[in-house]
């Protein structure tokens, strides 16, 4: 095995050249940013790998160093091929201590490398499994396949859901995989009467209105074409309000037939956003908070959302029924069904005071479980991270 590279911290332990992959900049930006800052944090060196884009400027602002490799969110062999080909050399060359991947096809990619090259160290964060998602059955046991595989090269296996932790136990993925759960900054994602006012001024809601928000990516899969027919079974002072746009490398029907029905159906009360870089603002302007996904693993919007002190309506699916405890601090309706999620908006609409009620038990429940500065520290304790 490769002999590793390691400096000396001001505590007088050994830092760390730690490697964080994924696939594409949305995912680095989102969901391992707090990471990396954490690690860093601790003395060590973390570098980000994924494609490159835009989104990559704020870890390069912070002062990351991100290196880029073709990775493509597709099963094309030959793209795959690149990738690893890439990983490999990045591998070699850089000589990391620890090589942390995620997703299932960039986190399979590299545990691949970096068994190959020699890392002493490998782990991986599940953030859902596609074996768990809708699709043909040779899709589903290819999946399984590939995370089998990957677990056996794996040290440290992590998942952010404690459903699919159970379930890498229970199908010889890998015996020891622990959930970490998701987490946000509560003093980021919080209740603000200022950008309440500010926001639903500019966004032209009306007193009385009862104010929706989805955040996500404009893809099938976030339930938006139920979620959009359901919105014309809700009364009228129901408002939905939509963040998100889709990515050039989402795959799949494009959304924007259905929103352009919707919106001649309900008029002002469809109000698209688009990708904002304000979100806890958005979401601090609103009264409750929609997810109908057909999967997930554990949704980071809905923790914001509940952070915010929203009452979440979600889907009866692994991560949300995690998250939300019906009839305390949301609503869970079937997935793919558009007359229960119509009820069950219409529900909240009405009623200021179980909007309440529901926005307070959320918060406190997300204050107990979903905090970043948790999620963070526990899972750098089992990468050995500390």
């Amino acid at each position: 095995m490769r002999a590793t590279r390691r400096r000396a911290r001001a505590d007088g332990g050994s830092a760390l050249k730690i490697a964080e992959v994924i696939n594409v900049d949305f995912s680095l930006r989102h969901f391992l940013v707090p990471l990396m800052r954490g690690a860093r944090a601790r003395g060590h060196e973390v570098v980000g790998i994924c494609a490159e884009g835009p989104l990559l400027d704020l870890p390069r602002a912070e002062g990351f160093r991100i290196i880029p490799v073709p990775m493509a969110r597709s099963m094309n062999p030959m793209a795959q091929l690149r990738a690893y080909r890439a990983l490999e050399r990045v591998f070699r060359e850089e000589r990391f201590d620890l090589v942390h991947g995620h997703m299932p096809i960039s986190g399979l990619l590299a545990r691949l490398a970096a068994r190959r090259m020699g890392a002493p160290r490998i782990a991986y964060t599940c953030h859902g499994f596609l074996f768990n998602q809708p699709g043909p059955w040779w899709q589903r046991s290819l999946s399984l396949a590939m995370e089998r595989l990957g677990g056996r090269m794996t040290d440290v296996f992590l998942t952010v859901s404690e459903e699919e932790a159970a379930d890498a136990r229970r199908l010889g993925i890998h015996p020891g995989a622990t959930a970490v759960l998701n987490g946000r900054d509560p003093a980021v994602f919080r209740p603000d009467a200022a950008a309440r006012a500010a926001l639903r001024g500019e966004f032209g809601a009306r007193d009385g209105d009862c104010v929706i928000v989805a955040v996500s990516r404009l893809v099938r899969h976030k339930g938006y074409p139920e979620l959009l027919e359901a919105m014309r079974a809700t009364p009228g002072n129901a408002v939905l309000w939509v963040v998100g746009e889709r990515l050039a490398t989402d795959r799949g029907e494009e959304m924007g037939p259905h929103f352009d029905r919707a919106a001649q159906a309900l008029g002002r009360r469809l109000v698209r956003l688009g990708y904002r870089h304000d979100v806890p603002r958005v979401l601090a302007a609103a009264d409750a908070f929609c997810l109908p996904s057909h999967f997930e693993g554990l949704p980071m919007s809905a923790i914001e959302a509940m952070l915010t002190g929203l009452p979440v309506v979600s889907t009866s699916i692994r991560g949300p029924r995690e998250m939300v405890v019906p009839e305390e601090t949301g609503l869970l309706v079937p997935p793919m069904q558009v007359a229960p999620l119509a009820a069950a908006l219409s529900r909240l609409a009405g009623d200021p005071a179980l909007r309440a009620r529901m926005g307070g038990a959320g918060r406190a429940r997300a204050l107990e479980r979903f905090t970043e500065a948790k999620v963070v520290g526990r899972t750098l304790d089992l990468l050995g991270v500390t």
